[in-house]
Parts: structure tokens; sequence; C-alpha cells
């Protein structure tokens, strides 16, 4: 696993420990994936039924040679150049709510990283009352604005990353550093939720 010397023993062995879960692997999901594990995190279990594309190469962690894989495979291939002692289980399946608990079974925290506001909502129904903790992310798209992507609480369970407001619209497209920030900031608090640190 990559080593970051300014952690604690114990902090490093939470990490290590741990196992979450990114629904997506998209803009949000494949970034947020990628800083998991150069932060230590043992294992993962990415769920997606997608293939890469080329219009995916402006904002997510694939590149040109792995256009037409299953994203998770690719994804999953790429994590491991970083660290190849990292677990990673690469679920190639469209979530449900009748299999989305069953998926990320055993996770200690579950990211949700999808495009459309019925997947996102679909998750936070499943993951509401817990009582493993979910981290979501809700309006991101365009450019500037920085300060804007913030933290909230919704209830006891569910860590909201975004602006709330901006969807991806032909004014506002989807864009790789205001993508990337949120992928960072949902890395960021899944990490805290693992040490049990107010994200």
């Amino acid at each position: 696993m990559p080593v970051n010397s300014y952690l604690r023993p114990d902090e490093a062995n939470a990490l290590v420990s741990a196992c979450v879960g990114i629904a997506g692997a998209g803009g949000l999901g494949s970034n947020c994936a990628m800083h998991l594990v150069r932060s230590g995190i043992g294992k993962l279990v990415i769920a997606d039924f997608d293939t890469v594309n080329e219009s995916n190469l402006n904002r997510q962690f694939f590149f040109r040679d792995q256009v037409g894989r299953a994203k998770v495979e690719a994804l999953k291939e790429n994590l491991l150049r970083i660290s190849p002692e990292c677990d990673i289980k690469a679920v190639a399946v469209k979530l449900d709510s009748h299999n989305v608990r069953e998926v990320f079974a055993g996770c200690n925290v579950v990211v949700e990283a999808f495009d459309s506001t019925e997947a996102k909502a679909m998750m936070a129904m499943a993951f509401a009352k817990g009582p493993v903790p979910l981290v979501t992310a809700s309006g991101l798209a365009g450019w500037g604005r920085s300060n804007a992507i913030r933290l909230r609480r919704i209830g006891a369970n569910i860590v909201a990353i975004g602006d709330g407001e901006t969807a991806v619209s032909p004014e506002t497209p989807p864009f790789s550093p205001r993508v990337g920030i949120a992928a960072a900031m949902e890395a960021n608090a899944a990490i805290s939720l693992v040490l049990g640190v107010e994200p």
C-alpha cells in the first residue's frame, strides 16, 4: 500500500483494514477511488455497468487505450498500478434497490458517484437508515465557484458534497476541475468516517 509516513500506526492500520464501496466509476467514482487508494484504503468494491468511451477522458481516471472496456475492469487495472496490494472487487452490474445492499455488504462506507438523480435517490433511500454511512454528491457541474462546493450532513447517516444546485446542462457541462474537487471531497469524507473523525 502507499506509505504515508505522517500517519500514526493505528491510523494506517485503520485505513488498510477498511473497505469502501463506490457506486459508479465515472468522473466522481474513478477519481474518488484513485484518492482512496493513494491514501492507503485496503479494499474497494466498485460497481458500474458502463464502458469507457472517448468523451469520458476529459474528466475520468481512464486512458485512451482503455476505450471500449468495462469501466470497472479498466479502473481496477489503473488502481493496481498505484497499489498492487489493494484488494479491489470490480462488479459489472447496474445497481438498483434490489441488489445495492448485497453488492456493498461488508463495506465500512459507501460512496455514491452516479450522474442521474434517480440513482442518487435510490442510494439515499437504501442507506439513509444505516448502519453503513453514505457519502453522496450533487451540484458539481461547470467551472469556477470552487468555494460553493461544500460538505453538509443530511440526517445521521448521509454526508453530501457539492453546491446542491448546479446540474449538468449545455451551459454547465461536467468539467474536470470541479468534478475533481467533489471527488476528492468524497474521498476525504470517506477517510474521515473510516478514522472516526467528523467529516
